[in-house]
């Protein structure tokens, strides 16, 4: 039963990405990282490390302090000092609304660089290790395959002792470490400072033809697990406001809720708490980031996995 279910996650729709195998040689174009960080002194230090130790640097790299009231500024202050291709930002913010404050940060760094000088722009977290081929690894194959708009690598977080690689579904690029071609970028008009914005990208991206999804082969590590800053319980009901707000459909909305009344923490109350995200904001007639067109398009890509698994 179990696997059953979370298959249901994990089928692939209209958009494949699950190739591995070598990188294609590398025609070197460019690319702008941007890192929004709040109170992160516990993994700024290491991130940092491995950013630099990548075998192709970031061209540019906003590191945007969002307000950090514990050792996060003179964390990466002492491990940027004197690296001109590195700026910091303080935006010395004091209000932080968890599912858009991230976008708002990263809009802020974006706003002082010209993104038409890269071909690719990055949104990187402060709580992620990455391997030194990391970003040489998805450039290459972003740009053997032009229809790449949006990619990233699959992550893996510390379950009850174990590194645990996330499952996503095919279409989807990690939140945590999105790489956009410029062009999808300036498509999509960049990430919307909303809560469900790492689906509105993909969604709007889908849309206009272009690809996105992850490279299954390439491996981040993301030291902080999703959800521990609400809990547990208010991120499945977060997650069932996000799924309201990309405007998905109910049917697909109760197959997820049985899968995490069954196999996800706490037992039982996940998926209820899921079901509730939705119909609160859907009670209350609260407005989707989505259009009809946008919404429609969702619903064919999830109601396509489904029905993939069902015939």
């Amino acid at each position: 039963m179990e696997r059953l279910l979370d298959s249901l996650e994990i089928l692939p729709n209209m958009i494949s990405t699950n190739e591995s195998g070598g990188s294609p040689t590398l025609p070197n174009p460019s690319y702008l990282v941007v890192t929004p960080v709040k109170d992160e002194d516990a993994h700024i230090g290491s991130m940092i490390k491995s950013v630099l130790a990548q075998t192709k640097r970031p061209d540019k790299w906003v590191i945007v302090d969002d307000g950090s009231t514990d050792q996060t500024p003179e964390i990466i202050a002492a491990n940027t000092a004197g690296i001109a291709w590195i700026t910091v930002l303080n935006t010395k913010s004091t209000q932080r609304n968890l599912g858009s404050a991230e976008v708002i940060a990263f809009d802020k760094g974006l706003g002082t660089i010209q993104i038409d000088d890269f071909d690719y722009i990055v949104k990187l977290d402060g709580d992620v290790n990455l391997e030194p081929n990391y970003f040489q690894e998805i450039l290459a194959r972003m740009e053997s395959e032009k229809s790449y708009g949006i990619a990233s690598g699959v992550y893996r977080e510390m379950h009850d002792g174990n590194w645990v690689t996330t499952k996503m579904p095919p279409y989807h690029a990690a939140g945590a470490s999105k790489v956009v071609r410029r062009e999808c970028f300036k498509a999509i008009e960049g990430f919307v400072p909303k809560k469900g914005w790492d689906t509105l990208d993909e969604i709007r991206a889908g849309l206009k033809g272009w690809k996105t999804g992850h490279f299954e082969d390439i491996v981040f590590t993301h030291l902080k697990p999703e959800g521990i800053a609400m809990g547990k319980l208010s991120t499945h009901f977060f997650h069932g406001e996000i799924y309201y707000q990309t405007g998905g459909g109910f049917l697909f909305l109760v197959v997820k809720a049985v899968h995490r009344v069954f196999f996800a923490k706490p037992f039982m109350i996940g998926g209820v708490a899921l079901i509730l995200g939705y119909l609160v904001p859907l009670i209350t007639r609260k407005p989707r980031l989505v259009n009809d067109e946008e919404a429609s398009f969702y619903n064919k890509m999830l109601n396509a996995r489904l029905f993939k698994f069902l015939g």
